[in-house]
């Protein structure tokens, strides 16, 4: 089994959108995999996702129950075989925290789409757009699943 853990700010908007995108896919084409969500900060702790995360959700359908909002922790580093940030902020501060030997499993997640490596998820939670999201994640999705079947 092949465990990913996406990774945002605040864990209301991106990281869960992701979480969900990819347990439907995974569910969709019965992949082996562990899907989980976390934050840099401890802003949201206990949140569940924002409200237009959920109308993202219920429009495709895909199960948000028991989502809640949590801060990456040390053992994530040992536990996650792929850890995949939205931005680079989120990355520079996940590798800052990653303990010695786990900084390759950082990732960031547009670095699958060719010609987009670099680009952002941007957050709708201040960009209000929370479809540009969702569309952005999309793309991505397939190929990351790939990455991850080659881990199987």
């Amino acid at each position: 089994m092949t465990k990913v853990l996406f990774v945002c700010l605040g864990n209301i908007c991106r990281s869960p959108m992701a979480e969900g995108m990819m347990r439907q896919y995974s569910d969709k084409y019965q992949l082996d995999l562990l899907i989980d969500s976390a934050a840099t900060s401890r802003w949201e702790v206990g949140s569940p996702p924002y409200s237009g995360t959920q109308k993202i959700f219920r429009r495709e359908n895909i199960d948000f129950s028991g989502m809640v909002s949590r801060q990456v922790q040390l053992e994530d580093f040992s536990e996650f075989d792929w850890i995949i940030g939205m931005d680079h902020s989120n990355v520079r501060e996940l590798k800052r925290r990653a303990p010695k030997g786990t900084e390759n499993k950082i990732r960031l997640y547009m670095e699958v789409v060719s010609g987009k490596e670099a680009q952002e998820i941007p957050d709708p939670w201040l960009t209000g757009n929370f479809d540009e999201t969702y569309d952005m994640l999309l793309e991505g999705l397939p190929l990351w699943a790939e990455r991850f079947k080659s881990d199987l």
